[in-house]
């Protein structure tokens, strides 16, 4: 069964709604069907026309979209949502309550309230919200977080995640880049800039592969960038439960990387480290023994994933990943556990580690509770 998609943002020119209409199509599984895909209709029409979308499913309001589409007896299955962060909670509300699943970029919202509000229609309503952490769809991921839920580490004691670009490293926003434009400014993003952009990737894979929840942070968020309005580099201290220890490096603005990264994880029986741009090799090393390179796909791997060993899965393939996950999801196949989709409550943590962060850094630096 192919399932029907419809896209709200993502219109000529945007890079996320590209990487989403690549990501639906390459199982089989979506057809994009629909759209408001701007704000400004000659573009939303163009953007539409581009993508082989009929007229009569080109929309320029999200709104009219969620309720035409949820009357048609061809109506859409899911939509994903791909605006800047301020739209989230509109849109995503307009096509819950509409009855129609919702796939969604991070962060979830723009406001820790409302997050609160998304998340409690969710569990309201009951329709399906898959919140797309891209890293966690990458097979040795998976598999890093099979290993440690099997017990071949022992207990997590330490977590630490590094993500690291550069393309902020300097007066970006300046030059009218769209990117930078609406990341920087805090009426678009949120409360939160490098911490909320790729903070929360870190943050959600440091829980998605240890099996551990945040319990308080203590960070320090900086802008380096004269001017800027949002930070741009985040150091962050994690405390999970089961007394695990952790750090994040978040930065935006470290020359010579574009987007690095990588996890190392330390457990009482040994350790595991993985790099995303070297992301079918899982590092594994059983406490007092040597270091084992795991490859997807080698004998010793268990998680399932797409092409065969030694041609490369990445980003896309990543991406497609969850897209295939949230098709099972919505068909009622069940998902195992290695393959677990971020929800509206994996959403709503992600908005409450950044308002920690935010908090912690606001006041000098001391524990706050995420």
């Amino acid at each position: 069964m192919t399932l029907k998609l419809g896209m709200v943002g993502g219109g000529q020119g945007a890079f996320i709604g590209g990487v989403h209409r690549i990501a639906a199509r390459l199982d089989g599984r979506w057809e994009l069907v629909a759209g408001a895909l701007s704000s400004d209709p000659a573009r939303a029409a163009a953007s539409a026309a581009d993508l082989g979308i009929a007229p009569d499913r080109n929309y320029s309001d999200f709104a009219q979209m969620a309720l035409s589409e949820a009357s048609r007896p061809d109506g859409i299955n899911a939509v994903a949502i791909v605006t800047p962060n301020h739209l989230h909670a509109k849109v995503a509300t307009a096509f819950l309550r509409a009855g129609i699943a919702v796939i969604c970029d991070k962060p979830m919202t723009a406001t820790l309230s409302e997050a609160e509000e998304l998340a409690a229609l969710a569990r309201e309503t009951s329709v399906p919200f898959v919140l797309t952490q891209t890293y966690t769809g990458y097979p040795m991921v998976r598999e890093a977080r099979r290993m440690i839920a099997e017990g071949a580490i022992g207990a997590v004691r330490h977590v630490q995640v590094e993500y690291l670009q550069d393309w902020l490293a300097g007066p970006v926003e300046k030059s009218g880049q769209k990117q930078a434009v609406w990341r920087t400014d805090p009426g678009m993003s949120g409360e939160g800039g490098c911490i909320a952009d790729i903070g929360t990737h870190a943050v959600n894979l440091a829980s998605f592969v240890s099996g551990l929840a945040v319990q308080a942070v203590l960070a320090d968020l900086t802008a380096f960038e004269p001017g800027r309005r949002l930070d741009d580099n985040a150091a962050v201290l994690l405390r999970f439960d089961k007394g695990a220890k952790g750090m994040i490096w978040a930065s935006q603005i470290t020359p010579g990387t574009k987007n690095a990264l990588r996890f190392r994880i330390a457990g009482e029986r040994g350790g595991l480290a993985w790099d995303q741009e070297n992301p079918d090799l899982l590092e594994f090393t059983p406490t007092g023994d040597a270091t084992r390179l795991l490859r997807r796909g080698d004998g010793l791997t268990q998680t399932p994933s797409r092409i065969p060993s030694g041609h490369p899965e990445g980003y896309l393939e990543a991406f497609a990943t969850l897209y295939a996950d949230a098709a099972d999801l919505i068909e009622k196949n069940g998902l195992a556990s290695t393959r677990a989709l971020a929800t509206a409550e994996d959403g709503l943590a992600g908005m409450r580690f950044i308002r920690a962060c935010v908090r912690s850094s606001e006041a000098g630096g001391v524990w706050t509770a995420a």
